[in-house]
C-alpha cells in the first residue's frame, strides 16, 4: 500500500502545482489589467487642452528650428555653388594664363633655336670657300671691259 499512497501523493502534488501555476497566471493577468485600466482612467481624466497647448507650442518650436536650418542650408549651398563658380572661373583663368606662358616659352625656344640655326648657317657659309660659277666674276669683268658692244651681244645670246 505504501506504493499506492506514494503514487497518490505524487499525483496530488502535481495537481497542486498545476493549480498554483494557474492562480499565479491569473494574478499576473489581473495585475496587467489593473495597470492598463489605471492608465486609461488617467488618460480619460486628463485635461487635453493643456496637453494640446504644449504640443502646439512644441510643434511651433520645431517648425521654427526647421525653417531656421533650411535657411542656413540654403545660404550655405548658395555660397558653396558661388564658390564653385568662382573657383571654376579662377581655374579657367589660370589654365588660360598657363597656356599663354607655355606658348611664350615655346616661341622663345623656337626663336632661340632658329637664331642658333641661322648663326650656325652663317658660320658654315663663312667657312666654305666658294667660287662664283654663274655670271661674270669681278676679275673677269675688269679684264673684259675694253670689249666692244657687238661682242657683248653675242656673248649674251650664247648665255641665254
Amino acid at each position: 500500500m505504501s506504493s499506492k499512497s506514494e503514487q497518490e501523493r505524487e499525483r496530488l502534488k502535481q495537481e497542486y502545482k498545476e493549480h498554483y501555476r494557474k492562480i499565479r497566471d491569473v494574478k499576473e493577468k489581473l495585475r496587467r489589467n489593473r495597470s492598463v485600466q489605471n492608465i486609461s482612467n488617467a488618460l480619460e481624466n486628463m485635461d487635453t487642452s493643456d496637453l494640446m497647448d504644449s504640443v502646439d507650442h512644441f510643434l511651433g518650436k520645431v517648425r521654427h528650428k526647421v525653417a531656421d536650418f533650411e535657411a542656413r542650408l540654403d545660404v550655405a549651398l548658395e555660397n558653396l555653388t558661388s564658390d564653385d563658380r568662382n573657383t571654376e572661373i579662377q581655374r579657367d583663368e589660370l589654365d588660360e594664363e598657363l597656356r599663354k606662358e607655355k606658348a611664350r616659352e615655346t616661341l622663345k625656344q623656337v626663336k632661340l633655336e632658329m637664331g642658333m640655326l641661322y648663326n650656325d648657317l652663317e658660320k658654315r657659309a663663312g667657312s666654305i670657300q666658294v667660287e662664283k660659277t654663274i655670271g661674270r666674276s669681278t676679275d673677269q669683268s675688269e679684264q673684259n671691259k675694253p670689249e666692244s658692244k657687238s661682242e657683248n651681244k653675242e656673248g649674251d645670246e650664247k648665255e641665254g
